[in-house]
């Protein structure tokens, strides 16, 4: 029989530190919200070998005092709580008190520290969970943490890391999150001597996205800010061009924590439902705040996944701002025929963080490289625009007087991306301002319009006129029924039958005529006169499969995403030669629409193209 005994301290440390430090990333990330808890206005974090070998995770906020550095390396000791009742109400990062500790017993550490209060600080090192030094020594105001050898005793644990480079980009994604999380901080990421990005801590979250994402993002996103009696938001959401294969760029914070959240992601997404194909996410970075009773932050160790008390009211809020948002934005493509000139750029100079003012110090004479302004009309200065030298266009008048000049464009007909709120182009008053050039390739409309020429697609604008027009009849109950003769038999096994009979309401609403045909049999005797002649049997089983897959809540969503796809079937193809009043009544009913940009799937209806594009393209502009 096995003999039961008690572990060793130095064992229980190294197992419960599993359940907080699982790699680099971990540790970076409980040093960075103590630092953040700290009131830091700049943190640098430096990595060596993905964080194997080293990080570094530097500071410059209150410090800890000398006689509570060996207490704040004891499991459960922390400054954020002090009871069990805080935890309902805990807004800080950390709480839980375990993340010193459980780096230490699988590392070696050395941190040093000073408060404001203390003229010298401390420097105490701690290897493996036991202590190795502690000394009084001179230090700036913050605190400066090493963690040397990650799992060095560990060998298990170690050997399951990832290579170097794939644990530093889970540092880089980390980095990146915590800058977008508090503009307000000046975040330097340093990885085996490359600054990845530098933030400079002026609390423009725009700024943030610049210095991470690159101009092309950062010129495609538009200011977002929405509230009701449970929630706040405010940041970003990106225009559809700008769409991804994957949810990782769906950036979202409650209460300044980054979390990933199925509700929050689900609510976003519904809101660019109309705007995006299928198997496409937006680019979002959005702040939510909520009283923190309305929210359990305490669900995972990691804190990375909550839980919304009032969550249903949540959903309706947030699609629906979202919704409304992107339909009052521009919302046609832009087409660049030449590539911008590589900048380069003069990089910011930002003290360290340990010195106390950061940004407040910066050369004054040494222009930013990126600014935003507080016009919408201006996001980019100059430096980014390419300013023009005025002196050295004069002396080369002579050279190129038959040149249109850069400077008579540049702040008009700029590619249309850097005016987030211009002037809107598919609505009935500018009607009249169209010229409709003709057809090519009897798919695509040429339309000069102003200084622009649009190209629509006649496909994807016939489709989201029909499948509005039928939606429109649904919602209003004014659809007319097609007599189907003879009637189309269903059979159905035992789950399909029982969602007909939990949905069959919904059908005959929708303008289905549907009757019972023997054992698990229906009759399919009617449909809505815009779906007749699509393949009847086959429509009605994929919404039957899709419904058993994604039940419906409120409104029958997935019946009207099924009659999207069937609009597309019924619209006026592609290689399909169309006269000039056949293209006229088209536009004229797509410009009645509440979103024409798009058609059901998310493809563009339009895209447009600059005169500015064009002069380039041509050399007519140097």
């Amino acid at each position: 029989m096995p003999t039961i005994e008690l572990l060793s301290q130095n064992t229980i440390d190294q197992i419960a530190a599993g359940e907080v430090v699982e790699r680099p990333a971990s540790v970076v990330k409980e040093l960075l919200e103590n630092a953040i808890d700290a009131g830091a206005s700049a943190v640098t974090v430096e990595l060596k070998e993905g964080g194997i070998s080293l990080i570094r995770v530097t500071d410059n906020g209150c410090g800890i005092g000398k006689e509570q550095v060996k207490k704040a390396f004891l499991r459960h000791a922390t400054s954020k709580i002090t009871s069990i009742d805080d935890l309902t109400y805990a807004t800080s990062l950390g709480f839980r008190g375990e993340a010193l500790s459980s780096i230490a017993a699988v590392s070696q550490v050395e941190v040093i520290t000073k408060t404001n209060a203390e003229l010298t600080g401390v420097k105490y090192a701690i290897v493996g969970g036991k202590e190795e030094d502690f000394e009084e020594i001179g230090a700036p105001d913050g605190t400066t943490f090493l963690i040397h050898n990650l799992f060095y005793n560990t060998p298990a644990r170690k050997k399951f890391l990832k290579q170097p480079q794939t644990e530093g980009g889970y540092v880089a994604d980390l980095m990146e999150h915590m800058a977008l999380s508090r503009p307000d901080i000046s975040v330097k990421f340093v990885n085996n001597g490359q600054v990845k990005f530098h933030t400079s801590g002026n609390g423009d979250l725009k700024e943030v996205i610049y210095r991470i994402y690159g101009r092309e993002m950062a010129d495609a996103v538009v200011p977002f800010h929405a509230e009701c009696e449970i929630c706040k938001v405010h940041g970003y959401i990106g225009k559809p061009e700008i769409n991804r294969s994957n949810r990782n760029f769906e950036i979202y914070f409650m209460n300044g924590r980054f979390i990933k959240d199925d509700l929050i992601s689900k609510a976003i997404e519904e809101g660019y439902r109309q705007y995006l194909m299928q198997h496409k996410f937006p680019f979002v970075v959005l702040h939510l705040e909520m009283e923190p009773k309305e929210i359990d932050v305490n669900v995972h160790p990691s804190k990375m996944q909550i839980r919304i008390h009032k969550g249903n009211e949540l959903y309706q809020f947030l699609s629906g701002a979202v919704y409304d948002k992107l339909h009052q934005v521009e919302m046609i493509p832009q087409v660049c025929l030449v590539e911008d000139e590589k900048e380069k750029f003069i990089p910011i100079k930002t003290p360290e963080p340990f010195e106390t003012k950061r940004i407040e110090n910066i050369v004054q004479e040494e222009p930013q490289v990126y600014e935003i302004k507080d016009s919408l009309q201006k996001t980019v200065t100059s430096k980014i625009l390419g300013a023009v030298d005025h002196e050295m266009m004069q002396k080369n008048e002579g050279i190129h007087a038959n040149i249109i000049k850069a400077e008579q464009h540049i702040l008009v007909e700029k590619p249309t991306q850097l005016n987030l709120f211009e002037e809107k182009i598919l609505i009935k008053e500018a009607r009249d301002e169209y010229k409709i050039l003709g057809q090519v390739f009897d798919t695509y409309w040429l339309i000069a319009f102003k200084d622009k020429l649009l190209i629509v697609d006649q496909h994807a604008a016939h489709e989201k006129v029909k499948y509005e027009r039928l939606v429109k009849m649904l919602q209003d109950k004014e659809v007319s029924s097609q007599l189907i003769s003879p009637p189309v038999i269903l059979s159905l096994a035992g789950r399909e039958n029982n969602l007909m009979q939990e949905y069959r309401s919904h059908f005959e609403e929708l303008g289905f005529e549907i009757e019972e045909f023997g054992e698990d049999a229906y009759a399919l005797r009617s449909m809505p006169v815009d779906l007749y002649g699509c393949n009847e049997k086959e429509l009605f089983m994929e919404i039957l499969d899709e419904l058993s897959e994604n039940p419906m809540k409120g409104t029958p969503d997935v019946i009207l995403q099924k009659l999207a796809s069937m609009a597309c079937k019924a619209a006026v193809k592609g290689n399909n030669s169309m006269d000039l009043k056949e293209m006229e009544a088209l536009i004229d009913e797509l410009l009645t629409l509440d979103n024409p940009y798009h058609c059901p799937h998310g493809r563009p209806t339009v895209i447009s193209m600059s005169k500015y594009e064009m002069e380039k393209k041509f050399k007519r502009i140097i």
